[in-house]
């Protein structure tokens, strides 16, 4: 009974091993298709923003990471500030609705300031015509860092497009928004282009250990057979 019950054991950890050894080969040719969509958009000339009329068919797949630009006006003392963490430490992503010549608007993240430069007057918008470029990216409206977000104190964890716009009272608001380049100075606050475009991809070393879990589980299903003082 000991050998049945553990050949069992093992075999079902057999199977669960196998398992997961097979799903991490199927996140890794996920990850590689996102690697190399990422690669192809952000290297890609930039195209114009999507307007209204293709707004209910953005999605991840088909539009994260996409280069765009737009031109209009940015909405003054309309900063919303999302708390961050990025190379440069953590702070705060500035988030200004932008009002596009075509009559919608735009949330765009001019990038990062730390802590200390949140409310710096230099950090303002600029009040005349400007064209941006940068990247589309997905609204985020499940909150972040173990925290959802709270409008009401103007606490942001994540950039939950829908809920900053109602927050502003913004209209015809695109449900997305656009990471902004880098700009000219490099010591400029904010500081934009900072968007995390290299994603780590270790799922081959993940699968490999757990078939070599599985065929170790195999291993002593046999040598509990073999060896059948075990019973």
């Amino acid at each position: 009974m000991r050998r049945v019950a553990l050949t069992l054991l093992l075999a079902v950890a057999t199977v669960a091993f196998l398992g997961l050894g097979v799903w991490q080969v199927e996140r890794r040719s996920w990850k590689l298709a996102l690697i190399e969509r990422v690669e192809t958009r952000v290297n890609a000339p930039p195209v114009a923003a999507p307007g209204p009329p293709a707004w209910p068919a953005i999605g991840a797949e088909s539009d994260e990471y996409r280069r765009v630009s737009l031109t209009g006006t940015y909405r003054p003392a309309a900063d919303t500030y999302v708390q961050a963490v990025t190379d440069l430490g953590p702070g705060f992503w500035v988030l200004t609705p932008l009002l596009t010549d075509d009559g919608f608007t735009v949330l765009v993240n001019r990038g990062f300031v730390p802590p200390a430069r949140r409310d710096a007057a230099d950090i303002a918008p600029p009040s005349d015509r400007v064209t941006v470029t940068g990247l589309l990216r997905i609204s985020e409206p499940h909150g972040g860092f173990l925290r959802s977000n709270d409008p009401g104190a103007g606490r942001w964890y994540s950039r939950d497009v829908a809920a900053i716009a109602a927050t502003q009272g913004l209209a015809s608001v695109a449900p997305y928004f656009i990471d902004a380049a880098a700009g000219p100075d490099p010591g400029a606050w904010p500081r934009g282009g900072l968007t995390v475009i290299h994603f780590r991809n270790a799922h081959l070393v993940y699968a490999l250990t757990w078939f070599a879990l599985a065929l170790l589980a195999a291993g002593g299903i046999v040598t509990a057979w073999r060896h059948r003082g075990v019973a």
